[in-house]
């Protein structure tokens, strides 16, 4: 379908990025399945999850609507709130990796460590993996956030495209720790 002279087509950004979704859920998925592989061989410790990480999913889920939030007011000409959304995302963001690392502490605190049980370890694991996906979206924010400061307001179709990119990515991780979060509690 044409309208003009631009074609409604899946942009190759963005299709490069739901690439890297498919290859993400894939690691998940064989961290996960070696989980339950591991589980069921015994010799598995069972523990609650501290509080803490009740709280981070909370903070994470907000930071995505509060992006989104962002993105909205970007689109809609609303500049002050783009930018107050886009660093309040940003530092949920950075809350959200300080609630893993308190959750991780609280962990060792009761003698959950990497050495001391296989079902302890796959926790760290996967939290950790992906706080380092976090990461990622923590630095295309702080690139959102440099463009936002430093760029005279506009909403073009590139800065439309590259906000978009973060926002698929950091909703993507977003989901991604809810399904493990639940996948852990279901599990452990």
């Amino acid at each position: 379908m044409t309208v003009g002279n631009k074609r409604n087509r899946f942009h190759p950004q963005m299709f490069a990025l739901y690439i890297a979704f498919a290859s993400i859920i894939m690691m998940f998925g064989a961290f996960t399945s070696a989980y339950i592989v591991k589980q069921a061989a015994g010799n598995w410790l069972e523990f609650s999850l501290p509080t803490i990480f009740y709280i981070s999913t909370i903070v994470i889920l907000t930071s995505s609507l509060v992006l989104h939030m962002s993105y909205s007011a970007f689109i809609n000409g609303q500049e002050r709130k783009y930018k107050l959304f886009l660093v309040l995302a940003f530092l949920l963001g950075l809350s959200f990796l300080a609630l893993q690392y308190l959750g991780w502490q609280e962990l060792y605190a009761i003698g959950i460590d990497l050495k001391g049980s296989i079902s302890g370890s796959f926790v760290y694991l996967i939290s950790g993996v992906h706080a380092l996906h976090i990461l990622g979206g923590i630095a295309a924010m702080i690139v959102a956030m440099l463009q936002a400061f430093t760029l005279p307001y506009q909403v073009t179709d590139k800065r439309k495209l590259r906000f978009q990119l973060t926002l698929h990515y950091w909703h993507f991780v977003d989901l991604l720790w809810v399904y493990l979060f639940v996948f852990i509690l279901l599990y452990r």
